[in-house]
């Protein structure tokens, strides 16, 4: 008695190859077609924009900060500190460079650049210094893009 369909164990194989070329098709068709571009976003730092310098609106708003920043000794720890006009600034402690936009190799720190009252709600404006280096980033959209100072 001949049968028209494969046994059971012949199909699964086949259906395993199948899927395992289609995948292997897929694979080498995007290797072709390149990585795709995504537009630097507020919630994906990995695809941060970092520029050689700073011309943008606020720019000389993140100096003064860095200036201010500098005259309390680039503080490393978290936490608000006095600033003129009675108001407080916040240290943001150590920025890890996860994404890897910065400089590797290098130990940095953020910064708020706008000044507030103590504890009230931080909006996105950062600066974030290499004290070894003194190079100094500003970043108006919370890690969203990197401007040299």
């Amino acid at each position: 008695m001949s049968t028209l369909a494969p046994p059971s164990s012949t199909l699964g194989a086949t259906r395993r190859r199948t899927a395992t070329l289609a995948l292997l098709v897929a694979m080498v068709a995007a290797a072709l077609v390149g990585p795709s571009v995504v537009a630097p976003t507020l919630t994906d730092s990995a695809s941060a924009a970092v520029y050689s310098s700073c011309t943008i609106s606020r720019c000389a708003d993140a100096r003064t900060a860095r200036s201010g920043w500098s005259a309390k000794g680039f503080p490393t720890s978290r936490g608000w500190y006095s600033w003129s006009g009675g108001l407080s600034n916040f240290a943001g402690g150590r920025f890890y460079n996860y994404e890897g936009q910065l400089p590797a190799n290098a130990t940095y720190y953020e910064y708020d650049v706008y000044p507030r009252q103590s504890g009230a709600a931080r909006d996105a404006y950062r600066i974030v210094v290499n004290k070894s280096t003194g190079a100094t980033w500003f970043s108006p959209n919370h890690y969203g893009d990197f401007y040299r100072l």
